[in-house]
């Protein structure tokens, strides 16, 4: 794929000063009173304190509430879209484990199936072995297997303002992911402990291909997707969004202060099986309610899916699904997602009839935890 560098620099504050109280509320629930208050309450706390925009959706029982707050484009001062498309990120995770699931289900692969059976040879080196790696340690981050993001010339390559303005649209097979990858020891012996990797995602991506002879994406196109309705759903391939969309904004370094990069456009094959997807709120909010309300998977895979091994910070992590209990005691499953430009969290009580997705179009706030809070506890 051929390279740009057009470079789009602006500045926050005070545009996101000025729309902090720009909040849209649509139907049915759009009122102060409605339940969602203090939902409302977080979002504009976000804009305030320098998140470009925020878009919400929640799915209650039969009804939905959806809102926005602040800018979807700061050259605009175009407002935020409930109807949003965005890059979801991480939150790609748990279709992938869904596919898995399904095909563990119909008896085409099982959980206990070291890597090596589907992928032979391919995780080797610096004391990483794929005999010695089941599936189920990949999709709950027990493998040990180095994450490719941690390596640090592709964090150079790909993360750094001037990486990233270069190589935004560069082109990456798995393999050659998975190699940066394996150029580093890993974390620990297969199942002694949990480490997040999204080179586990990059290979449990790749079984699910091995084990139907089709792209990933098509099998979650076809299994959830087109089941689901997921209109706004895809595992795209090309640089831009679907529109509706907003600007996705980055500071393109570990801080939250210095220049604001628009870095809407580029490659999501860079981040395959572990965050490839674009979806939205509505979206996101209908899959998790399916998939905790057992539409997705039969009773013995959704309880394995819900099988969970301690993630650090008071969370659990399953298989490709995080359990995180709140400060009230309220406990919602789902997962974050983070990708240059995009923050966003969907999640779902456990009997999936609460769920929310919520997105932030700038990367340097961390997870939308606050949103989640208020919904949850104190709406």
């Amino acid at each position: 794929m051929a390279r740009r560098a057009r470079t789009t620099v602006t500045a926050t504050t005070a545009v996101a000063a000025a729309l902090a109280t720009a909040l849209v509320a649509a139907a049915p629930a759009g009122a102060s009173g409605d339940g969602h208050d203090a939902t409302r309450e977080a979002m504009r706390a976000a804009v305030a304190d320098g998140v470009p925009g925020v878009t919400v959706t929640v799915r209650r029982g039969h009804g939905t509430w959806a809102a926005t707050a602040g800018a979807g484009d700061l050259k605009t001062h175009k407002q935020r879209s409930v109807r949003d498309h965005y890059r979801v990120a991480s939150i790609s995770k748990t279709f992938v484990a869904t596919v898995v699931l399904q095909l563990e289900a119909e008896g085409r692969l099982s959980l206990d199936d070291t890597v090596d059976r589907w992928l032979p040879g391919l995780v080797r080196g610096n004391g990483h072995d794929g005999r010695r790696i089941t599936i189920r340690q990949l999709l709950n981050h027990t493998s040990g297997i180095f994450d490719y993001l941690e390596d640090p010339g592709f964090q150079q390559t790909y993360m750094t303002a001037d990486g990233f303005m270069k190589h935004r649209f560069d082109e990456a097979a798995p393999e050659e992911l998975l190699a940066i990858a394996m150029k580093n020891r890993p974390y620990f012996e297969p199942g002694a402990s949990f480490a997040y990797s999204n080179t586990n995602y990059l290979l449990a991506a790749r079984v699910i291909e091995k084990a139907t002879g089709h792209d990933y994406g098509d099998e979650i196109d076809r299994r959830i997707i087109a089941p689901l309705h997921l209109s706004s759903t895809s595992v795209p391939t090309r640089i831009t969004l679907p529109r509706p969309s907003s600007r996705a904004y980055s500071k393109l370094a570990l801080t939250a202060t210095g220049p604001t990069y628009d870095v809407t456009e580029l490659n999501p094959r860079l981040a395959y099986g572990s965050g490839q997807m674009v979806s939205s709120s509505a979206d996101l909010t209908r899959f998790y309610s399916a998939l905790l309300g057992g539409r997705l998977l039969p009773p013995e895979q959704l309880k394995e899916m819900k099988t969970t091994v301690a993630s650090g910070a008071g969370r659990r992590y399953g298989l490709g699904l995080a359990d995180r209990e709140l400060s009230c005691g309220v406990h919602v499953w789902g997962h974050d997602g983070g990708i240059t430009g995009s923050r966003s969290s969907a999640v779902t009580t456990e009997n999936g009839r609460h769920a929310l997705a919520v997105n932030f179009n700038g990367d340097w706030s961390g997870p939308p935890e606050a949103v989640l809070e208020a919904e949850f506890c104190d709406g």
